[in-house]
């Protein structure tokens, strides 16, 4: 008997996972434009949209991909991939949740990003809810077309296999790779991949088994995404946070003990050549998790040489820091969502806070985004500023259960070098929608600013539009 309520808690943590996109050198991704589904030299964003139906299936999922131009984006050039699509592996069914997590880079080689969507509802034979992982290949005329990459065949019903992606070069050999997580299993499959979504190496990484979230950078400026994985324990319920590393011939695991949290991504904030590693710790303290901060916070871990020093004394964030909008309330959720870029140009990674807990007013869980600015001795709070639906220029209203936040993504759509911020409004009309700011020398701008609804995309069912973003 299928199980709605494990799949939505797998859904639910997608927004919370992000493999990082710097804004400079810390990608450690092959040569190529990653995001640019169709080759035209600007990049495009894909918007899981889980919730959607498919003919008459509920929850079936579905993904958005909004074409970048000149001009940013718009709903009028988009494509709409189900499993129902042309070339794409499987069949649309009840709570497959396809498009609950994404991942974009080139894994075949020729020239156009491919995007990575997993569907972690998918029943296989008799075994529901095992998950599955789809690759959807990039052309002239944008993703058609797709391949499931090879499945474990130890997989737990209902584990969410696929609750999160990332996607970068791992090993160094100029070759994507792609890694997913999942109840009872981590996987890695390293490039290159074939069109039949054969790669070069698959394995578990068996030194972790079950994780939920992942996030992938370069930190030691050795051009290799070092791969995160945060996992609750018993004994750390604020996340207990390993990494593995490429020493030239194998992954070596390292730890970050005092580090906590889920959200995550990684970016040169400081400029100094390595990418650094930024922690959302979304959830309160309680009895049974000592760290952290009422509403949430994050971490800032500086890269190095050998990567973070376990040993440093991150930048902690929160929203009673001094020159950070708001104040730290129960439930806010402060950090669930984490992306980086360089918004104003000044070569510095900046980062964008998604807080979809947050009350505006009288409306509960409205949400909100906070962008914190990068700088030469690191993050900063001064010029901080938070945006609502009740910001002026912002598409909208605040209104009870938009939770704006839910997912952020900062990504240059119209090739002028600053980030635009792309945001999750997961509740939005009950069915979801992405707002749009364009990205300036001040910061960002609400002039021009835009909201693709799920109307906009004509999706059906509950939608869940916006609740993952690729990175």
């Amino acid at each position: 008997m299928r199980k709605p309520t494990l799949l939505l808690a797998a859904t639910l943590t997608t927004g919370l996972l992000t493999a990082a996109l710097p804004a400079t050198t810390a990608t450690a991704a092959p040569s190529g434009l990653s995001g640019d589904f169709n080759g035209d030299g600007y990049r495009d964003v894909a918007i899981g949209a889980a919730g959607t139906q498919v003919g008459s299936a509920q929850l079936a999922g579905a993904v958005v991909v909004l074409y970048g131009s000149s001009s940013g984006v718009s709903a009028a050039r988009r494509t709409v991939i189900t499993q129902n699509s042309a070339g794409v592996p499987g069949t649309a069914e009840e709570l497959d949740g396809f498009g609950s997590a994404l991942a974009a880079g080139d894994l075949d080689g020729d020239g156009y990003s491919d995007l990575v969507v997993s569907a972690p509802g998918e029943t296989i034979g008799d075994r529901d809810g095992v998950g599955s992982v789809t690759v959807l290949w990039g052309g002239k005329s944008g993703l058609s077309g797709g391949a499931t990459l090879p499945q474990p065949s130890s997989l737990a019903e209902w584990g969410g296999f696929g609750s999160a992606l990332a996607a970068g070069d791992f090993d160094g050999d100029g070759r994507y790779d792609v890694t997913a997580t999942g109840q009872s299993h981590t996987r890695l499959w390293r490039g290159p991949f074939t069109r039949t979504g054969t790669p070069a190496i698959q394995s578990s990484v068996g030194e972790l088994g079950t994780t939920y979230e992942v996030t992938a950078g370069d930190l030691n400026g050795d051009r290799a995404a070092e791969r995160v994985y945060p996992f609750a324990t018993d004994a750390d319920q604020g996340g207990d946070v390993d990494y593995f590393t490429w020493t030239g011939t194998r992954f070596a695991m390292k730890y970050l003990p005092n580090a906590d949290g889920f959200a995550g991504s990684v970016a040169d904030i400081n400029g100094d050549g390595y990418g650094d590693l930024v922690l959302g710790d979304h959830q309160d303290p309680s009895r049974y998790k000592a760290s952290g901060h009422k509403g949430g916070q994050i971490s800032v871990w500086y890269g190095g040489p050998n990567g973070p020093d376990p040993a440093q004394q991150p930048t902690l964030i929160n929203q009673d820091t001094a020159g950070v909008p708001g104040t730290g309330e129960a439930d806010d959720l402060f950090g669930v969502a984490l992306s980086t870029g360089d918004i104003n140009g000044d070569g510095y990674a900046d980062v964008a806070v998604g807080a979809h807990g947050e009350d505006v007013g009288s409306a509960r869980d409205a949400g909100s985004v906070t962008i914190l600015f990068g700088s030469a001795s690191g993050l900063k709070t001064s010029g901080a500023k938070s945006y609502t639906q009740n910001t002026s220029g912002v598409p909208g209203t605040a209104e009870t259960g938009d939770d704006l936040g839910q997912s952020v993504r900062l990504v240059d759509l119209d090739r002028n070098g600053k980030a635009d911020l792309v945001a999750g409004v997961g509740g939005e009309n009950g069915h979801g929608a992405v707002t749009v700011l364009r990205g300036s020398a001040s910061g960002l701008t609400t002039s021009g600013a835009k909201s693709v609804t799920a109307a906009d995309v004509a999706l059906k069912g509950n939608g869940n539009f916006g609740w993952a973003i690729a990175q």
